[in-house]
């Protein structure tokens, strides 16, 4: 006895996978349909399976020609695999998007998320399908991108699980006190509040190796939660013996596009990658930041600095919102990209609050995988304030090492010296 047709194919439904384009032909008469039947086989030599129904003409074919290409599609390729599905009519399917041809001469899609150039090694029954296997012959990545994925006959994105956990840092509150006078002493007791509660804290001036006020003394500095903004390689070795763990830099975009950037940036050639380096011998945790990273005219080269800056080494990289206001939509999708970009490396976000928007593009950073967040205290900066995105995460059940009833009393002192209402929304009231 066999499942039914009908049952097997809702089964098989629930199991979500990604979706390619298999194609075959000679340029001037390509074919290809679409598919979800594709897994690796080998790793030496290279291989990957196809599943084709016999009656397909893209069957026939690769059975003629003993070649076969794959291209995976993108998030915003869907069109694509509707119009090679049959669900959208087209006279010529090709048409619609930038082919290729592989060495084989089959076509590949020039931008999708991967492409691999394969010929036919083994030819298996699988009832009235046939199982192709072919050793790759050619494969690559031309574009960073979440894919999409296929589960209960639709079309969809990675679905979006909450962190288990995120953290926080306070990377502007020490800047704004010290040019509103604070010093010493005041300075000093504001951070180690903030690191006593687990939020790592920017201590050093962007333009030295100098701390705010007097350096705290040694046992009371956890280079975990000590950072410092610097703008030249040589400033590493400096803030590293001044106790700091983590080094921070602000990078250009890859296509030069820096005008309006902040003054100091580590924008000129080779300036990151040796900053990267002085920070990795220094032992230091490396902070790429990119400003006016929500800038919708700018999502492309801001992909691309991170998958630069990833491959340079970098250990954490941060989007930060400027003049530019995000939106929960540009987020979404910003961040998809550039998770997929930074590979390995951390991504992390600075918002601002804006009209009661700065929690909601947290929340949907949160959904889009990110864990970490520059904040400042208050958000006496325009910032979002810490305090806020864990009491966001508090309410969403997401963990925290970081005690935000600490936080929340050091916003009220904080606020008994600013002179008026602080903006944060949530310090004057725990989870």
């Amino acid at each position: 006895m066999t499942a039914s047709g009908e049952s097997f194919r809702a089964a098989m439904a629930q199991w979500p996978s990604g979706v390619v384009i298999v194609t075959t032909g000679t340029e001037g008469a390509w074919h290809g349909m679409t598919a979800s039947s594709f897994t690796s086989v080998s790793l030496d030599p290279p291989m990957v399976l196809v599943c084709l129904a016999h009656g397909t003409r893209t069957h026939r074919l690769i059975a003629e020609h003993g070649f076969f290409a794959v291209s995976v599609l993108g998030k915003d390729q869907v069109a694509i695999g509707r119009r090679f599905a049959g669900q959208e009519p087209a006279a010529d399917r090709f048409a619609g998007g930038s082919w290729i041809p592989a060495g084989t001469g089959a076509p590949v899609l020039a931008d999708a998320v991967a492409w691999l150039d394969c010929r036919v090694a083994h030819a298996y029954p699988g009832g009235d399908h046939t199982i192709f296997v072919g050793e790759v012959a050619e494969a690559a990545t031309p574009r960073r991108v979440a894919p999409v994925l296929f589960h209960s006959r639709a079309w969809g994105q990675l679905a979006d699980p909450l962190p288990d956990r995120i953290g926080v840092a306070d990377t502007g509150l020490l800047a704004v006190l010290r040019a509103r006078g604070f010093t010493g002493a005041r300075l000093a007791g504001i951070a180690r509040a903030l690191r006593a509660a687990g939020s790592r804290v920017r201590l050093f001036d962007p333009h030295g190796a100098d701390p705010y006020g007097e350096p705290p003394p040694p046992q009371d500095l956890d280079p975990a939660t000590a950072s410092a903004l610097i703008t030249e390689p040589a400033q590493v070795r400096a803030v590293a013996a001044a106790g700091a763990g983590v080094a921070e830099f602000t990078a250009g975009l890859t296509s030069g596009l820096t005008a309006g950037f902040t003054a100091g940036i580590a924008s000129r050639p080779g300036q990151a990658a040796r900053i990267l380096e002085a920070a990795g011998r220094a032992g230091l945790t490396a902070v790429g930041h990119i400003p006016e990273a929500f800038a919708r005219d700018r999502a492309d080269h801001v992909v691309a600095t991170v998958a630069r800056l990833a491959e340079l080494g970098c250990d954490e990289i941060g989007l930060e919102e400027g003049a530019v206001a995000a939106t929960p939509v540009h987020v979404r999708g910003l961040l998809q990209d550039a998770a997929a970009a930074a590979g390995t490396a951390t991504v992390r976000v600075a918002l601002r609050e804006r009209h009661g928007i700065g929690l909601v593009n947290a929340l949907v950073a949160m959904k889009s995988g990110v864990r970490h967040f520059d904040t400042t205290l208050g958000g006496v900066d325009g910032a979002l304030p810490a305090e806020d995105v864990l009491f966001l995460a508090g309410q969403l059940d997401v963990d925290t090492a970081v005690d935000r009833s600490v936080l929340i009393a050091s916003a009220a002192e904080l606020e008994s010296t600013w002179g008026s209402v602080l903006p944060g929304r949530t310090y004057r009231f725990a989870n």
